[in-house]
């Protein structure tokens, strides 16, 4: 049997699952926020790497060195007259900062930039809409530009020229002259890091995608000779911002595509689950130390956007699974409001020093100590018995806080606040994407979602609240759960008409002959898919995603592009106007080579006779107005079938689920724990 390593690194944990036939081992070392590939190196060699096939990567090292501004020296080199797009970005505000005077962007100029303006140079050349030359290179004078660089000591350098997505004849000369001046730095082209129309979106994404050059790239190397140093022989792939996988080579020649793969694994996992338990219509929430972070996969296939931002304005256009973040987490602050409020987050205290229970020099409560307080988590086995909690600590910090509560009542309506929080972060997802939560189940995963989550049944009409198997590391189980794909996309706006047949047939077919001599042998196993952004004349923005017909481009080849954009269009905006031409903008080629996945086994039943019985009752303090008696499970006793009645606590080695008084939860063919409310399991099973 083939053996597969999933691997997620975060900014506290890295979580590592292996995953051999149907044995699934699993992993957690603190993340070396000095050098990440040692954290990742000493999880390999606990999960014996040396006879693993595949080893599948996903990170959020780079995309915390951009929020921390922990990045390289680079420059970026534009048409000159243009060197402010990066300050100026799309000139929007936020709209909580409209009558806000003082606001600025975090990467201004008058904060904290991504590139400060005397590093952005540029150059004199233009060209025009069509990619015809208006104004020729200037070499000297780029030349000039680049000695000014030179003296700064740059180690990279973003070039994005206006209209090079049309023609990149410029950006790939000038990148010949940064060879020329700064020698081997690295280098990215707009042209083929996004060759996209809106200049802003190329501009940013040229930025971060030359940042997360230098970034990932020293990281991958000692990542590969350290794992060869293991005895590992097989296949090193990193995750994308979809989750889909890239083999590393590729990855980190464009790495602004898997600068957001952590977050997105998570729902890959819950995708992959739902296939395997028949439920196609999910809400993904993994509640980790400092947020809750939400997602949705509507018939088994995830909500998948054309960029994100990872600050305000700080676009990346790449294709990457929708995950909207609610300061709501393990390490939420519980804080008195001016107005003597208990508050919740969205501030958090992180893993140094931490929740007041860790003991680390942290005096402010936290969600961890409301539900150690409580009784749900059991301070002497948290993290599998790696850690210890102090609950004296925890009754001290809510002791503390400057509140006219009495004690019970300050923890009891800290952790009412902490679930209304989570309630109206997942309640904005479900009308933003005009699902109806009735027909969703909520999977609730990371270390904190499946004691905090099932109470959002009281709150909210889902189906369900699903905890998969390993909820804990569920993100990492994505990385063992997903395909490896290869995405290129073009813009070149063309009005749908049979005239325009040609020139979209020829765009196809560049793009899957460079992806098939790319994919070498694994083309012939590869599923190639072609889609297109498109919108109605008149219209500034894009609806994306509209089918297109495999085979050459013919004139009623055209005519079907024109048919799904208007009922694409209608399904997502509940109109149709098929009397207004379309115009084809981007046009986008997947090509999906089939992986390896994790398949998760159907526990045991019940022999006649077993019954399922708790390990022991506790007391469960501060959650309602009185203490509540709850029996105590172990996941590992619980079998296919087996029913537990809330209120009650099922434990495991990194995660611990709470079940709510008036709710039931049933084991699953997959091992994953279904909790419904009590009086919709009676209905069912009548």
């Amino acid at each position: 049997m083939k053996s597969l390593i999933g691997v997620d690194v975060g900014g506290t944990f890295t979580d590592i699952v292996r995953v051999t036939g149907n044995d699934v081992d699993t992993i957690k070392v603190p993340t070396n926020t000095t050098d990440t590939h040692l954290g990742v190196l000493q999880g390999a060699g606990e999960a014996r790497v040396a006879d693993v096939h595949a080893f599948n990567h996903a990170s959020t090292h780079g995309l915390n060195a951009i929020l921390t501004r922990k990045v390289p020296k680079v420059a970026f080199l534009t048409t000159f007259g243009h060197r402010d797009m990066l300050e100026m970005a799309r000139a929007a505000r936020p709209a909580e900062a409209n009558t806000d005077p003082h606001w600025r962007r975090s990467f201004s100029d008058s904060s904290k930039p991504i590139v400060p303006r005397y590093l952005r140079r540029g150059v004199v050349e233009r060209l025009s809409a069509a990619g015809e030359v208006v104004v020729a290179l200037d070499e000297d004078q780029a030349r000039r530009e680049l000695e000014v660089l030179r003296r700064c000591d740059v180690e990279g350098v973003a070039i994005c020229l206006l209209h090079s997505y049309v023609n990149d004849a410029h950006e790939r000369r000038l990148a010949e002259l940064v060879r020329e001046v700064l020698g081997d730095v690295p280098c990215s082209l707009s042209s083929e890091v996004s060759p996209l129309a809106h200049e802003y979106a190329r501009a940013s994404t040229t930025t971060i995608d030359v940042l997360c050059k230098i970034i990932y790239g020293t990281y991958s190397d000692r990542l590969a000779s350290g794992l060869a140093d293991l005895g590992f022989t097989g296949d090193l792939s990193f995750a994308d911002c979809a989750a889909t996988l890239t083999p590393v080579e590729l990855a980190v020649a464009q790495p602004s595509r898997i600068l957001f793969s952590g977050p997105a694994a998570g729902t890959m996992a819950c995708a992959h689950l739902g296939k395997s338990i028949d439920s196609p219509d999910l809400l993904c929430a993994d509640v980790g130390g400092t947020s809750c972070d939400i997602s949705v996969v509507t018939d088994h296939q995830p909500v998948v956007k054309t960029s994100f931002d990872i600050e305000y304005d700080l676009v990346v256009s790449t294709l990457s699974n929708e995950v909207v973040s609610v300061g709501a987490g393990g390490g939420s602050i519980v804080r008195v409001s001016p107005i003597g409020e208990i508050e919740v987050g969205p501030e958090s205290a992180g893993a140094n020093p931490g929740p007041a229970c860790y003991g680390r020099g942290g005096t402010e409560p936290t969600t961890t100590d409301i539900f150690l307080l409580a009784g749900i988590l059991d301070g002497e086995r948290f993290a599998g018995g790696r850690s210890r909690l102090d609950p004296a600590l925890s009754r001290k910090a809510f002791a503390d806080l400057q509140s006219r509560f009495e004690f019970s009542d300050r923890v009891r309506f800290a952790y009412q606040t902490a679930v209304n929080n989570i309630v109206e972060g997942i309640t904005e997802v479900v009308v933003k994407n005009g699902v109806d939560a009735r027909e969703y189940s909520l999977v609730a995963f990371g270390a904190a979602g499946p004691m905090t989550l099932p109470a959002l049944l009281e709150q909210m009409p889902l189906k369900s609240v699903i905890v998969p198997p390993h909820p804990g590391l569920f993100s990492a189980l994505g990385l063992v759960s997903t395909d490896q794909v290869h995405s290129d996309r073009r813009s070149a706006y063309r009005l749908m008409t049979p005239e325009s047949a040609a020139d979209i047939d020829e765009i196809y077919r560049r793009m899957e002959d460079s992806m098939r001599k790319t994919l070498g042998a694994e083309a012939d196993s590869a599923e190639f898919v072609r889609t297109f952004d498109g919108q109605l004349i008149g219209q500034v923005w894009d609806t994306p995603f509209v089918p297109v017909p495999s085979g050459p481009i013919t004139p009623d080849v055209v005519d079907q592009m024109i048919t799904n954009f208007h009922d694409h269009y209608e399904q997502k905006s509940g109109n149709r106007f098929p009397q207004n031409p379309v115009m084809g903008v981007t046009y986008r080629l997947h090509a999906v080579v089939p992986t390896d996945k994790i398949e998760f086994p159907t526990p045991p039943r019940r022999t006649d006779g077993d019954v399922l019985r708790p390990i022991r009752t506790i007391m469960l303090r501060y959650l309602d107005s009185e203490d509540i008696e709850a029996d105590e499970y172990e996941r590992d006793d619980l079998m296919l079938g087996d029913t537990v009645t809330g209120p009650a606590v099922i434990r495991e080695p990194l995660c611990t689920t709470y079940v709510p008084r008036t709710m039931t939860a049933t084991v699953g063919t997959a091992g994953e724990i279904v909790i419904r409310r009590a009086d919709i399991q009676n209905q069912e099973s009548r």
